[in-house]
Protein backbone atom coordinates (compact mmCIF):
# COMPACT_ATOMS: atom_id res chain seq x y z
CA UNK A 1 0.00 0.00 0.00
CA UNK A 2 1.40 3.09 -0.93
CA UNK A 3 2.09 5.66 1.56
CA UNK A 4 0.59 8.76 -0.11
CA UNK A 5 -1.52 10.79 1.50
CA UNK A 6 -5.42 10.34 0.26
CA UNK A 7 -8.57 12.45 0.80
CA UNK A 8 -10.89 10.96 4.14
CA UNK A 9 -13.88 9.64 2.53
CA UNK A 10 -15.85 12.86 3.95
CA UNK A 11 -13.11 15.20 3.26
CA UNK A 12 -13.79 17.97 5.29
CA UNK A 13 -16.91 17.39 6.28
CA UNK A 14 -17.69 14.65 9.13
CA UNK A 15 -15.48 11.79 10.40
CA UNK A 16 -16.19 8.72 8.32
CA UNK A 17 -17.69 6.89 10.72
CA UNK A 18 -21.21 8.88 9.35
CA UNK A 19 -20.03 8.22 5.30
CA UNK A 20 -22.94 5.55 5.10
CA UNK A 21 -25.55 8.25 6.54
CA UNK A 22 -24.14 11.44 4.60
CA UNK A 23 -24.15 9.63 1.06
CA UNK A 24 -27.77 8.25 1.41
CA UNK A 25 -28.62 12.04 0.97
CA UNK A 26 -27.37 11.61 -2.43
CA UNK A 27 -30.04 9.77 -3.62
CA UNK A 28 -27.52 6.91 -3.35
CA UNK A 29 -29.90 4.02 -3.89
CA UNK A 30 -30.87 5.60 -7.50
CA UNK A 31 -27.20 6.17 -8.48
CA UNK A 32 -26.05 2.87 -7.49
CA UNK A 33 -28.43 0.97 -8.85
CA UNK A 34 -28.10 2.76 -12.04
CA UNK A 35 -23.94 1.60 -11.89
CA UNK A 36 -25.21 -2.19 -11.31
CA UNK A 37 -27.42 -1.25 -14.27
CA UNK A 38 -24.71 -0.07 -16.74
CA UNK A 39 -22.03 -2.79 -15.75
CA UNK A 40 -24.56 -5.31 -15.91
CA UNK A 41 -22.57 -7.95 -14.02
CA UNK A 42 -22.22 -11.58 -14.90
CA UNK A 43 -21.78 -14.88 -12.73
CA UNK A 44 -17.81 -14.85 -14.56
CA UNK A 45 -16.69 -11.48 -14.12
CA UNK A 46 -14.10 -10.29 -11.88
CA UNK A 47 -15.34 -6.62 -10.71
CA UNK A 48 -12.56 -4.08 -9.17
CA UNK A 49 -14.22 -1.47 -7.13
CA UNK A 50 -11.80 1.21 -7.09
CA UNK A 51 -11.89 3.32 -3.82
CA UNK A 52 -14.75 1.08 -2.08
CA UNK A 53 -15.24 2.78 0.42
CA UNK A 54 -17.35 0.82 2.81
CA UNK A 55 -18.32 -1.19 0.75
CA UNK A 56 -21.68 -0.64 -0.10
CA UNK A 57 -21.32 -0.66 -3.92
CA UNK A 58 -19.34 -3.71 -4.13
CA UNK A 59 -22.41 -5.23 -1.76
CA UNK A 60 -24.25 -4.22 -3.96
CA UNK A 61 -22.93 -6.03 -7.11
CA UNK A 62 -22.61 -9.20 -4.98
CA UNK A 63 -26.04 -9.05 -4.46
CA UNK A 64 -26.33 -8.93 -8.30
CA UNK A 65 -24.17 -11.15 -9.09
CA UNK A 66 -23.53 -13.71 -6.21
CA UNK A 67 -20.95 -15.99 -8.67
CA UNK A 68 -19.08 -13.22 -9.55
CA UNK A 69 -15.62 -12.30 -7.80
CA UNK A 70 -15.70 -8.16 -6.49
CA UNK A 71 -12.56 -7.15 -5.04
CA UNK A 72 -12.69 -3.61 -3.21
CA UNK A 73 -9.99 -1.59 -3.26
CA UNK A 74 -9.48 1.22 -1.12
CA UNK A 75 -5.79 3.33 0.86
CA UNK A 76 -8.14 3.91 3.96
CA UNK A 77 -7.80 1.34 6.89
CA UNK A 78 -11.34 2.86 8.75
CA UNK A 79 -13.30 2.55 5.82
CA UNK A 80 -12.23 -1.38 4.66
CA UNK A 81 -13.15 -2.06 8.40
CA UNK A 82 -16.42 -0.62 7.93
CA UNK A 83 -16.71 -2.55 4.67
CA UNK A 84 -16.03 -5.88 5.96
CA UNK A 85 -18.15 -5.65 9.03
CA UNK A 86 -20.63 -5.18 6.63
CA UNK A 87 -20.08 -8.09 4.25
CA UNK A 88 -19.37 -10.70 7.36
CA UNK A 89 -23.04 -9.20 8.37
CA UNK A 90 -24.34 -9.95 4.99
CA UNK A 91 -22.70 -13.10 4.71
CA UNK A 92 -21.24 -11.78 1.40
CA UNK A 93 -18.01 -12.99 0.15
CA UNK A 94 -16.36 -9.75 -0.82
CA UNK A 95 -12.66 -9.19 -1.12
CA UNK A 96 -11.20 -5.94 0.47
CA UNK A 97 -7.73 -5.22 -0.17
CA UNK A 98 -5.99 -1.97 0.79
CA UNK A 99 -4.11 -0.25 -2.31
CA UNK A 100 -4.12 3.17 -4.16
CA UNK A 101 -6.51 3.51 -7.00
CA UNK A 102 -2.98 4.44 -9.15
CA UNK A 103 -1.34 1.22 -8.16
CA UNK A 104 -3.92 -1.42 -9.35
CA UNK A 105 -0.66 -3.45 -10.98
CA UNK A 106 0.85 -4.04 -7.72
CA UNK A 107 -3.20 -4.87 -5.75
CA UNK A 108 -4.95 -6.76 -8.67
CA UNK A 109 -2.80 -7.40 -11.30
CA UNK A 110 -2.61 -6.04 -14.82
CA UNK A 111 -5.05 -7.18 -17.23
CA UNK A 112 -7.29 -9.22 -14.25
CA UNK A 113 -10.23 -7.63 -14.07
CA UNK A 114 -13.32 -7.99 -16.74
CA UNK A 115 -14.95 -4.86 -15.22
CA UNK A 116 -14.08 -2.31 -13.08
CA UNK A 117 -16.27 0.35 -11.24
CA UNK A 118 -15.56 3.82 -8.61
CA UNK A 119 -18.00 6.26 -7.15
CA UNK A 120 -17.60 9.23 -5.84
CA UNK A 121 -13.44 9.33 -5.71
CA UNK A 122 -11.78 11.19 -9.05
CA UNK A 123 -13.66 14.55 -7.86
CA UNK A 124 -11.81 14.30 -4.89
CA UNK A 125 -8.60 13.94 -6.57
CA UNK A 126 -6.23 16.20 -8.10
CA UNK A 127 -6.12 16.75 -11.93
CA UNK A 128 -2.44 14.21 -11.59
CA UNK A 129 -4.04 11.29 -9.84
CA UNK A 130 -7.26 11.80 -11.94
CA UNK A 131 -5.13 10.66 -14.84
CA UNK A 132 -3.21 8.26 -13.09
CA UNK A 133 -5.96 6.47 -11.63
CA UNK A 134 -7.67 6.40 -14.66
CA UNK A 135 -4.86 5.01 -16.08
CA UNK A 136 -4.10 2.21 -13.76
CA UNK A 137 -8.23 1.27 -14.34
CA UNK A 138 -7.28 0.43 -17.83
CA UNK A 139 -4.49 -1.05 -16.86
CA UNK A 140 -6.31 -3.32 -14.57
CA UNK A 141 -8.61 -4.32 -17.20
CA UNK A 142 -8.48 -7.18 -19.71
CA UNK A 143 -9.37 -6.08 -23.82
CA UNK A 144 -13.01 -5.08 -24.00
CA UNK A 145 -13.46 -4.95 -20.15
CA UNK A 146 -15.92 -2.73 -19.00
CA UNK A 147 -15.47 1.00 -16.88
CA UNK A 148 -18.77 2.26 -14.97
CA UNK A 149 -18.03 5.61 -13.35
CA UNK A 150 -20.52 7.14 -10.79
CA UNK A 151 -19.35 11.16 -9.68
CA UNK A 152 -19.98 14.20 -9.57
CA UNK A 153 -19.90 15.79 -13.29
CA UNK A 154 -21.15 17.88 -15.05
CA UNK A 155 -22.66 20.89 -12.95
CA UNK A 156 -25.05 22.18 -16.15
CA UNK A 157 -27.81 24.32 -13.94
CA UNK A 158 -27.03 26.91 -11.72
CA UNK A 159 -29.32 25.28 -8.90
CA UNK A 160 -26.78 22.02 -9.32
CA UNK A 161 -23.81 24.40 -9.71
CA UNK A 162 -24.91 25.77 -6.23
CA UNK A 163 -25.58 22.46 -4.46
CA UNK A 164 -22.13 21.32 -5.06
CA UNK A 165 -20.70 23.85 -2.99
CA UNK A 166 -21.80 21.53 -0.57
CA UNK A 167 -18.99 19.13 -1.90
CA UNK A 168 -16.41 21.99 -2.56
CA UNK A 169 -16.76 22.97 1.06
CA UNK A 170 -15.90 19.26 2.10
CA UNK A 171 -12.89 18.50 -0.85
CA UNK A 172 -12.04 21.36 -1.55
CA UNK A 173 -12.51 23.81 -4.73
CA UNK A 174 -9.62 22.91 -6.44
CA UNK A 175 -9.68 19.06 -7.00
CA UNK A 176 -13.52 18.95 -7.46
CA UNK A 177 -14.23 22.33 -9.94
CA UNK A 178 -12.63 20.35 -12.93
CA UNK A 179 -15.29 17.79 -12.27
CA UNK A 180 -18.02 20.33 -12.00
CA UNK A 181 -16.86 21.86 -15.19
CA UNK A 182 -17.19 18.25 -16.99
CA UNK A 183 -13.88 17.12 -17.23
CA UNK A 184 -14.52 13.44 -16.84
CA UNK A 185 -15.25 12.34 -20.45
CA UNK A 186 -12.33 13.67 -21.33
CA UNK A 187 -9.87 12.40 -18.98
CA UNK A 188 -11.06 8.81 -19.28
CA UNK A 189 -10.81 9.29 -23.37
CA UNK A 190 -7.57 9.96 -23.23
CA UNK A 191 -6.93 6.83 -20.81
CA UNK A 192 -7.38 5.30 -24.18
CA UNK A 193 -10.72 3.91 -23.10
CA UNK A 194 -12.98 3.72 -25.89
CA UNK A 195 -17.02 4.31 -25.97
CA UNK A 196 -16.97 6.97 -23.70
CA UNK A 197 -20.55 8.31 -22.62
CA UNK A 198 -21.95 9.91 -19.72
CA UNK A 199 -24.93 7.55 -19.73
CA UNK A 200 -27.39 9.25 -16.86
CA UNK A 201 -27.24 12.63 -15.12
CA UNK A 202 -28.98 12.45 -10.95
CA UNK A 203 -29.96 15.51 -9.68
CA UNK A 204 -28.88 15.61 -5.54
CA UNK A 205 -28.91 17.99 -3.19
CA UNK A 206 -25.14 18.14 -3.46
CA UNK A 207 -24.74 18.49 -7.55
CA UNK A 208 -25.62 16.19 -9.76
CA UNK A 209 -23.88 13.05 -10.31
CA UNK A 210 -22.84 11.00 -13.73
CA UNK A 211 -22.76 7.69 -14.20
CA UNK A 212 -19.87 7.33 -17.01
CA UNK A 213 -19.57 4.16 -19.28
CA UNK A 214 -16.64 3.21 -21.63
CA UNK A 215 -14.70 -0.04 -22.94
CA UNK A 216 -11.32 -1.08 -22.75
CA UNK A 217 -9.64 -1.06 -26.34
Amino acid sequence: MSERAFTPALGRLAPTRFYDSVTALTRERRWRGLVVTHLAPRPDDVIVDVGCGTGSQALLLHRAAPGARIIGVDPDPEVLGIARAKARKAGAAVEWRPGMGDALADVVGTGAASAVVSSLVLHQCPMAMKRAMLASMYAALRPGGRLVIADFGWQRTRPMRLAFRIVQLADGRRDTQPNADGVLPGLIAGARFRDVREAEVVPTPGGSISIYTARRS
